[in-house]
């Protein structure tokens, strides 16, 4: 019985995740919407005619789809909203998965972080489509621009969240190289590095042009426009940076006619934006030709984190330019999303084929430079091949038939021929050293007792 309850309680505990990754995001940031734009209304003194159209129209605005009001289309969308929308999906499909969640689990998990959003996606466009009836100036936008801008932003931080709980598991069991993991590590710190930089630079750009944002203020006098001029440039203070990105890297932004890069400015009209006094004005001070520094600082960061784990050449130089690809690839979407068209200004965004080859130029060369300089190549180690000694041949067997053969010199016996004998009282046959007996040595003397014989 107890173990069939805790079956129970952690089947409700998964749906409730699911719901949650399903609807939570989006239905906060539709409470989000729904508060400013009601917001907006009262203090405009307006009826709530059309406000549930506007409210709708605003949260397709935070997936990036265009509004067009009026015959004229608002197609630069801030990209704050979108980040944080990124990150809102990001952070509850990582909390409903672990690390050693069942793929099925982590497949509910992805359906459901795209399912959710989508029927609301299907809900807004009916509901702008009822109340464009009523509001004549509001017009429906485009259906299949509306559920693939949606699906396209919960897609990647569905992809995030869950990658960041079974990515490694996911690697490993799969045929792709281990370093990977390394080469999405670098890239990431690579964009985050340009982007900061960036950042960085546009905020000294406001210090040094605050005069021109003073002016720019100046467009409202009541406190609540002015507050909403703050609100406007905090929420296109990323589209900024990007377009800051790009010229740190070489290619060039452009509002309308106005194009901006690191070696030349072209003036034109732009919005009355405080945020937009940033941009440098004609003519261009050689200091912003510093700016590509920006794009080298970045590349040593790639570099860095590519040379954490050595290794050899070929699988060294592929894993950073895994990096380089994936961040070119990542600047190029940003500067997508916050591309697109002013009303009357024209077409605002960067020039995406030159940064998309900046980015790349600059994470790999310096980067490749900085993985040699810091350890980041493993030296590979050719063993040399010991020369053995050679084996002495071996000795042939003696040949047994010189034993039979008589020495050389010596006269063979003939048959039939008998030894000679030789006298025993020649010396000369006795062999030197034999021992000799006195007595045969000594003269026979005649005896005392024989006479001599007569005369």
């Amino acid at each position: 019985v107890s173990a069939s309850g805790d079956d129970r309680a952690a089947s409700a505990r998964q749906a409730r995740d699911l719901v949650r990754v399903a609807f939570g995001p989006a239905v906060v940031a539709l409470g989000v919407v729904a508060a400013v734009t009601l917001l907006q209304l009262l203090i405009a003194n307006s009826d709530m005619t059309g406000a549930l159209g506007a409210i709708a129209s605003m949260w397709l605005a935070v997936h990036q789809v265009p509004i067009s009001i009026g015959g004229r289309e608002l197609g630069v969308l801030p990209l704050l909203p979108v980040l944080l929308m990124v990150w809102g999906t990001a952070r509850s499909s990582a909390r409903a998965t672990s690390a050693s969640s069942s793929w099925l689990v982590v497949r509910w998990v992805i359906a459901s972080a795209l399912g959710g959003p989508l029927l609301l996606t299907a809900i807004a466009l009916a509901v702008i489509h009822d109340a464009s009836s009523v509001i004549t100036e509001l017009q429906t936008p485009s259906a299949l621009r509306a559920f693939a801008s949606v699906l396209v932003v919960h897609a990647i931080g569905a992809a995030i969240g869950v990658w960041s709980r079974v990515g490694r598991r996911a690697l490993a069991a799969s045929p792709l190289p281990n370093w990977l993991g390394d080469s999405l590590r670098a890239a990431v710190a690579g964009v985050l590095a340009l982007v900061g930089l960036s950042g960085l630079v546009t905020a000294g750009s406001l210090i040094v042009h605050w005069s021109t944002m003073q002016e720019l203020y100046g467009i409202t006098d009541s406190i609540f426009g002015q507050f909403s001029l703050t609100v406007l440039s905090v929420l296109y203070a990323p589209n900024v940076i990007v377009g800051t990105s790009a010229v740190a890297v070489g290619s060039s932004a452009h509002l309308g006619f106005a194009t901006f890069s690191s070696f030349t400015v072209f003036g034109g009209d732009i919005p009355a934006l405080p945020i937009l006094a940033a941009v440098p004005t004609p003519p261009l001070g050689p200091v912003w030709v510093a700016l590509l520094i920006v794009g080298a600082s970045s590349g040593v960061a790639v570099g860095q984190q590519c040379a954490r784990r050595a290794l050899p050449l070929f699988p060294a130089m592929a894993k950073l330019l895994v990096a380089s690809v994936v961040g070119a690839l990542a600047m190029s979407l940003l500067a997508y999303g916050g591309s697109g068209r002013l009303g009357n200004f024209g077409h605002v965004g960067v020039d995406q084929a030159t940064l998309l080859g900046g980015v790349f130029f600059w994470f790999a060369v310096v980067g490749g430079v900085t993985v040699v300089m810091t350890g980041g190549i493993r030296p590979v180690r050719l063993r040399r091949t010991r020369r053995r000694a050679p084996v002495p041949a071996a000795e042939e067997p003696a040949d047994f038939a010189a034993v039979f053969d008589e020495p050389e010199g010596e006269p063979e016996d003939e048959p039939g021929d008998a030894p000679h004998d030789e006298p025993a009282g020649d010396s000369a046959d006795q062999s030197v050293g034999d021992p000799v007996d006195e007595d045969e040595m000594a003269p026979e003397e005649p005896a005392a007792d024989d006479e001599p014989p007569p005369a």
